[in-house]
């Protein structure tokens, strides 16, 4: 690894009064895994965005194999071989998984394009990496599990020498993540070179070379992964000590949700077969599952988005029909949608707007929007849950992911739900960011809130619910306590094995 394939140099990025990037500096060497790591809104992306011509430096250059990049030319950027793989998916949903694939790959004055030789290859590359998805399937109807094993076979089916990764294994299981990372390194002992951007610590001690880490927008240490550990790389990256909060004994109180035999039925496929749960005043239920099993269906349903086509549901005692979203507001049910980008919030908005987009009418005076209440209950939420570098009026399309993610959460729990429904809170945050989420939804259960956890983290729910039960093809397990739950043990209840007895408290 002694020639350089990248190399960013003093490269600075200045938003209005924001300097995202501050005289960067950064090589990458033939061979080489590179970890970035850094706060939500530390320049990560920026300098990644800079690096394949999406944003044009104020100062600075990237050299790929000795020579200069022309800068803002994301297609100059392929051409010399870099590949990017964003955190938030850059596909069209209306086309086919091959029709995203290839898109770009054909000249625009194309007379056909050879989907025999493309479906080929992208099977190829599909198998070899694990990757597995219908080349004919609508990317709209995918999990968001399976549109990210899209984007990354899209950048791989450009043959890229230098492959940056934004969070590939956000919405990956552990199993997934570990077969993504061990192909990865066998990739770059034959040569590729790898960046990838991630807050999954233990991911990044176990796969890279080296590892840099940003703070605010400049360079604040770079270290060999022999040379340090997951506690000073989470203190350099937040600038302070990181603790991850502690579940307490609890007691928990009256079951204020309960479903039997609940299915839901979408697009003529049964998403939801048959399922039971509940859960009580001031406990956490976890639901563990890989993506594209039916929790994104559940969520839906509890959300007011999705239809039951059979079973019952009794929330607060008293059993209800099909619920819509302003009836799961008024109930008392506060919402984190999967995807914050897309499902909740409007990045053209302010951030006033998105805080009381779920509430409006709370908000209203003789059918209009009343801004100065808008304003200060914003504020109120921005000032409680820390949500930086925001001011109401600001476009909340600027905050970074994690921010955005307290945003979202401080707007529910400022109004006390009585039921708090999280579906990935955690996805995509750094460490800072993971401790206060997972901080206010215990809080929130100490006050008595049921919360019902929809997670793809293992590590996640372990630490956080009361009770666990695991959804593997739209049926969910018993439940277990969490004091009987291990890593080994929920594995295989993922895989579908467990035992029809339910272990822990009876309805």
């Amino acid at each position: 690894m002694t020639e350089n394939a990248l190399e960013i140099s003093g490269v600075s990025k200045r938003f209005g009064d924001n300097l995202a990037n501050d005289n960067i500096s950064l090589s990458l060497a033939k061979g080489e895994i590179v970890a970035l790591l850094g706060e939500n809104g530390a320049g990560k992306t920026t300098l990644m965005n800079i690096l394949f011509g999406h944003y044009v430096p104020d100062s600075g250059k990237v050299s790929v194999m000795g020579a200069e990049l022309p800068q803002g030319k994301p297609r100059e950027a392929i051409r010399a071989g870099i590949g990017m793989v964003h955190q938030h998916f850059s596909l069209a949903p209306n086309l086919t998984v091959l029709e995203n694939v290839i898109t770009g790959t054909q000249g625009i004055w194309s007379l056909a394009t050879d989907t025999k030789s493309a479906r080929k290859k992208l099977i190829e590359i599909s198998k070899r990496f694990g990757l597995i998805v219908d080349p004919d399937a609508r990317l709209g109807d995918l999990s968001v599990g399976e549109q990210q094993r899209v984007e990354i076979l899209k950048a791989l089916y450009n043959d890229a020498q230098i492959l940056v990764l934004d969070e590939p294994t956000a919405v990956l299981t552990n199993i997934e993540a570990e077969q993504m990372f061990s192909t990865l390194k066998d990739m770059a002992k034959q040569g590729l070179s790898l960046i990838f951007i991630s807050h999954k610590l233990d991911e990044v001690m176990a796969t890279a070379d080296r590892i840099f880490v940003l703070r605010g927008g400049k360079s604040v240490a770079e270290r060999l992964v022999g040379d340090t550990n997951k506690s000073e790389l989470a203190e350099l990256m937040v600038g302070r000590e990181v603790k991850r909060p502690v579940r307490e004994a609890s007691k928990p109180g009256n079951v204020i949700l309960n479903a039997s035999g609940v299915s839901v039925v979408k697009d003529g496929v049964e998403r939801l077969k048959q399922a039971d749960f509940h859960v009580r005043e001031g406990e956490v239920l976890g639901i563990i599952g890989v993506s594209g099993n039916g929790q994104a269906t559940l969520a839906q349903l509890l959300s007011g988005t999705a239809k039951r086509s059979k079973g019952s549901i009794a929330l607060f005692g008293d059993e209800v029909g099909d619920l819509s979203v302003p009836d799961v507001v008024e109930l008392g049910i506060g919402r984190i949608p999967e995807d914050r980008n897309h499902e909740g919030v409007i990045g053209e908005m302010a951030i006033w707007e998105n805080a009381i987009l779920e509430r409006i009418s709370e908000f209203s005076k003789n059918g209009l929007v009343d801004r100065t209440a808008g304003v200060k209950f914003a504020d109120e939420v921005i000032n409680a849950f820390d949500v930086r570098g925001a001011t109401p009026t600001k476009r909340i399309r600027l905050l970074s992911g994690g921010n955005m993610q307290k945003l979202i959460l401080g707007r529910n729990l400022l109004k006390q739900p009585k039921l708090l429904l999280a579906a990935q809170p955690a996805r995509g945050l750094d460490e800072g960011a993971v401790a206060a989420v997972h901080e206010r939804i215990l809080n929130a259960r100490k006050d008595g809130t049921g919360v019902i956890l929809i997670s793809e983290d293992l590590d996640e729910v372990l630490a956080l619910a009361d009770r666990i039960q695991a959804i593997v093809g739209g049926q969910l397990s018993p439940s277990v306590s969490a004091k009987d739950a291990d890593a080994r043990k929920m594995g295989l209840m993922m895989s579908g094995e467990w035992d029809d007895q339910e272990v822990g408290d009876e309805v």
